[in-house]
């Protein structure tokens, strides 16, 4: 596209309504955003079960993408407690349109991948959140670097992954993150010790993965995000598009 994706997560995370999670959803993507999202635990709450959340974000997605004439999306959360139920959620987000699914990194490497091939089957793109990753991957005495994991799931077959930030709350060594990026998006990884590259690696054919950065970015740091982390990226701006004071729009514009 010669520019990185612009995203946004719906804020706040829990407690909104189904049609007022809608509205936020059409707010944002009518601004001129690429893609809204389900944050990670906004899941099916007794506030907002998956259906009705699934039908107002659709609905939001649907007249903003008729007003704007551009393709828009919303990542539909469809991580459950079983594959049964993932499988019948995410059915139901093909059903009512979506482009986009989400998933949790904590469902397991299984789940995983069974979601990846289920997503190339039905044409759909699957969207990783990697919730739960800093359990393991900030414990530098027995811990898996976040690069392995990098690894692992562009393996696995997903089209999005949160892969860090050099500014914001999520923020990490810019060296370190490009290393990340690079693992992602380069068709081979030559060594680069600073980057924690220790070996060359050839992926052949198995597909690139879209790096996405998020959390405590916002519209002003722009040109350090695209300085650091190039356009082959998804940039999220959460809080930094509905906290705005002129609105949700006013900032998505922005």
């Amino acid at each position: 596209f010669g520019r990185p994706l612009l995203g946004c997560t719906c804020k706040p995370k829990l407690g909104l309504s189904g049609k007022n999670y809608g509205r936020v959803v059409y707010e944002g993507l009518k601004g001129g955003l690429d893609f809204l999202k389900d944050d990670e635990n906004i899941n099916s709450q007794p506030f907002m079960r998956w259906r009705d959340r699934f039908l107002y974000v659709m609905e939001g997605v649907n007249r903003a993408s008729a007003a704007s004439g551009e393709v828009k999306g919303s990542y539909l959360n469809v991580t459950a407690a079983t594959m049964e139920e993932i499988y019948k959620r995410a059915e139901f987000a093909k059903e009512v349109g979506t482009v986009i699914i989400m998933i949790d990194l904590v469902i397991g490497y299984t789940a995983i991948q069974s979601m990846a091939v289920w997503s190339r089957e039905n044409n759909m793109i699957l969207h990783l959140h990697r919730a739960g990753n800093s359990t393991y991957s900030r414990q530098k005495n027995h811990g898996i670097n976040f690069r392995v994991i990098s690894k692992w799931m562009r393996m696995a077959g997903v089209d999005h992954i949160h892969a860090g930030t050099v500014v914001g709350k999520l923020e990490g060594d810019p060296v370190i993150i490009k290393g990340f990026y690079n693992t992602l998006l380069l068709p081979k990884l030559e060594i680069n010790l600073p980057q924690g590259l220790f070996f060359e690696m050839d992926w052949a054919s198995i597909r690139r993965v879209m790096p996405v950065a998020k959390s405590g970015i916002h519209a002003g740091q722009m040109h350090q995000l695209i300085h650091y982390l190039g356009e082959d990226v998804v940039l999220q701006f959460g809080g930094g598009t509905i906290g705005h004071p002129d609105g949700i729009q006013a900032r998505a514009t922005a």
